[in-house]
């Protein structure tokens, strides 16, 4: 693409084949420009990312645009099952890639978020790992994760493989 190319980042041009849905854990997640450069990525693959996100920020007019960029709102604080709710999106669409940057926050986090671990397992879809390295700007999907059923064991493994690549603050990044 086109706009990639211009601020010099190469992604890797292959996506995960013959696949139609996936969670997408993407690491090292370190800013606010990993959504937008993430979201250019998946533009030039004719990928449509999906994103949970709160559903506070789900105003007009933002929340149309956040929905036109495959936003689904969740309700954080209620006694919704957002793992219920993303395997209802991955059951009632074709394609979906779903996308989850499991640190959290852009600030150093060494617990993860393992909702995408169960939510993968729970909708019986592939975990693929995808990384982005803003030291060599370069990105893309690393490999297909097959989870083992230990979840702290495959997350560290996930971990151990995306902590090679650089977030924009480095310091925030994986351990």
């Amino acid at each position: 693409m086109f706009l990639l190319r211009l601020f010099g980042w190469n992604i890797d041009k292959h996506t995960p084949e013959g696949v139609d849905k996936c969670v997408v854990v993407m690491g090292p997640h370190t800013s606010n420009w990993d959504f937008i450069i993430g979201r250019l990525a998946f533009a030039s693959y004719g990928v449509n990312g999906h994103y949970l996100i709160k559903k506070e920020l789900f105003f007009f007019p933002l929340g149309w645009f956040l929905k036109s960029i495959g936003g689904i709102p969740v309700d954080r604080k209620g006694k919704s099952n957002m793992t219920d709710l993303a395997v209802r999106h991955f059951k009632n669409n074709e394609k979906m890639f779903m996308v989850f940057t499991p640190e959290g926050t852009r600030s150093y986090n060494p617990k993860w978020k393992k909702g995408f671990y169960y939510i993968a397992q729970k909708a019986n879809v592939p975990i693929y790992i995808g990384y982005m390295d803003y030291e060599k700007k370069i990105g893309g999907f690393h490999s297909k994760f097959t989870p083992t059923g230990d979840v702290e064991a495959d997350i560290q493994y996930i971990k151990d493989i995306l902590k090679q690549y650089k977030g924009k603050y480095p310091e925030k990044g994986i351990d």
